[in-house]
């Protein structure tokens, strides 16, 4: 009974064996027999090829490039000038209103002269009639020098003569002295302009009795054309100012209204205050306006735009292009046969989305703007942005608000 089972296993494991050995055979001669199956057993595994990465890239620009800086000020007038009276008397006439434009020499009040008039009638009279006294003494000097030389009269007596011409002369001139300061206040009764500007509000009018230096003016005369414009900047940016004043070419400083793009005015800076303020890190500057058209008004808050610096003919490209890296700034360029090369570049200036290089990049180049962390060098990539004009860099100059 187990001779039995031993031989039937064996015959099992008989048969298997070689029905496996002829199925495989029969597999060796199929590939055998298809073309060049020798050969591709033998070529070693093809790599895979790297894939291409999709990026966006814009293009290098060469303009001028503005440095600019905004912040926020105020208008100033660069007069301001409270009217008061120089005499006691009585308003006789108004010539002015409020709000008025006036110009320097506009008579705006008239005063009560009566009194003036006849005080200046009053030394009118007094130096004819001293001017007659001194005629009299000095022929009396005259006459006694000539009876000197004849021996007709002592020397004391010409010495007198000579003390009461001297005593009359003086009399004169103070008499002089005294008219002209009489005509001088009769000019006070008229109250003039003295600068150019806008008039506030009329304290005063006709029939008010004023006096000399009353506590309270009677119009205050505002200077509107020119005016100026005060606003703080970081002491990091004084160096540029100080450079362009000492160069006499100051800094242009446009204004705009509060959330507006369209300039009001544009001016020049004219003054740099003497420090820089510790607590907040900034220096007051004041520029100058023509303000003609009286866009700008005294108080007023503004946002300031002011040029620091201007490089010429510079690669313009967008902020987020530049890398910075441990030898540099360095952007990815997409070079003609659709690889990116890491370049190298200078910075010269940054503000907001727009960097100003002055080595590494040429006109018409593009860099990629979005999608550099997949990148090495010489990796492939497509260019999602050619053709698109509005990831190309603008030329315009775009202001930056001061942190």
């Amino acid at each position: 009974m187990r001779a039995s089972r031993f031989y039937a296993l064996c015959l099992v494991s008989a048969l298997t064996g070689g029905g496996w050995y002829y199925w495989t055979a029969s597999a060796r001669e199929q590939q055998a027999a298809k073309p060049g199956a020798a050969e591709a057993a033998k070529a070693p595994a093809a790599r895979p090829a790297s894939p291409i990465i999709a990026v966006l890239a814009a293009s290098v620009e060469i303009s001028d490039f503005v440095l600019r800086r905004r912040t926020i000020g105020f208008a100033e007038p660069v007069a301001s000038v409270g009217i008061k009276s120089r005499l006691d008397s009585q308003i006789v006439e108004q010539r002015v209103k409020d709000g008025q434009m006036v110009r320097e020499g506009d008579v705006l009040f008239v005063l009560d002269d009566r009194e003036l008039k006849a005080q200046i009638a009053k030394d009118e009279a007094t130096l004819a009639r001293d001017k007659a006294i001194l005629e009299r003494t000095r022929a009396d000097l005259t006459r006694k020098r000539d009876l000197l030389t004849r021996n007709a009269a002592t020397p004391q007596q010409v010495d007198l003569a000579v003390s009461d011409e001297q005593s009359a002369a003086a009399t004169v001139r103070s008499d002089e002295a005294t008219l002209t300061l009489s005509r001088l206040r009769l000019g006070y009764t008229e109250i003039k302009a003295p600068i150019t500007g806008r008039v506030g509000a009329v304290s005063a009018s006709v029939g008010n009795l004023i006096k000399a230096n009353d506590a309270t003016p009677l119009i205050t005369i505002t200077q509107v054309s020119p005016i100026r414009v005060s606003f703080p900047i970081s002491e990091r940016d004084l160096p540029s100012i100080q450079a362009a004043l000492k160069a006499g070419t100051p800094p242009q400083v446009r204004t705009f209204s509060a959330g507006t793009s369209t300039p009001l005015a544009i001016g020049k800076v004219d003054f740099l205050d003497s420090s820089v303020d510790m607590t907040s890190g900034t220096i007051e500057v004041k520029a100058i306006f023509d303000n003609s058209e009286t866009t700008l008004w005294p108080g007023q808050y503004l946002d300031v735009d002011v040029v620091l610096s201007r490089i010429e003919q510079a690669a313009i490209v967008p902020t987020i292009a530049v890398q910075p890296g441990q030898n540099g700034a360095y952007v990815f360029v997409i070079t003609p046969d659709q690889t990116v090369e890491i370049r190298p570049v200078i910075v010269a200036a940054t503000e907001g989305e727009r960097t100003a290089i002055t080595k590494g990049l040429a006109a018409g180049e593009r860099v990629v703007t979005d999608g550099q962390m997949r990148l090495i060098n010489g990796a492939r990539v497509r260019d999602q942005g050619a053709g698109d004009a509005a990831r190309k860099v603008s030329a315009s100059d775009t202001p930056v608000k001061q942190p």
